[in-house]
């Protein structure tokens, strides 16, 4: 972390966006959020981001995790990822996010619901004919 000498914010105004997402356990790695960051997946304000930006109270931040949208409010700061309970307090989720999600959810719940599950495991002739249908449809 940066000290106060060299020009940089204290902890308590603002904290880096790769390090917030980890707090917050949005992300198991800070490697992973700045990855994500990175590629895209992650917008504060409406706007792509880089990993050391500087993020504030009262900012939103918009989070891709696969086929989940996350729309979040930042409500706390942290630097440090500490106990679930403490993470689930940097962040209030927006009222349209969460009703985004659970619709998701019940889809793919549903599409889930409808596919084909076989009764057992595959048996040794089974995964070679499975095996010949890939490598047909393959060539």
């Amino acid at each position: 972390m940066y000290m106060a000498a060299t020009g940089a914010m204290s902890s308590a105004e603002a904290v880096r966006l790769d390090r917030w997402l980890w707090a917050a356990r949005f992300f198991k790695t800070r490697r992973l959020a700045s990855d994500a960051i990175r590629s895209g997946h992650v917008e504060v304000d409406g706007v792509r981001a880089k990993p050391a930006r500087a993020v504030r109270q009262g900012q939103m931040i918009t989070v891709r995790k696969g086929p989940q949208v996350f729309e979040v409010v930042v409500a706390g700061l942290a630097e440090q990822r500490g106990p679930a309970s403490v993470a689930q307090g940097l962040y209030a989720e927006t009222e349209a996010s969460q009703v985004r999600r659970a619709e998701q959810r019940e889809a793919m719940r549903l599409a889930a619901a409808a596919q084909p599950r076989p009764a057992h495991r595959p048996e040794r002739r089974d995964r070679r004919e499975l095996a010949a249908l890939k490598r047909r449809t393959r060539d």
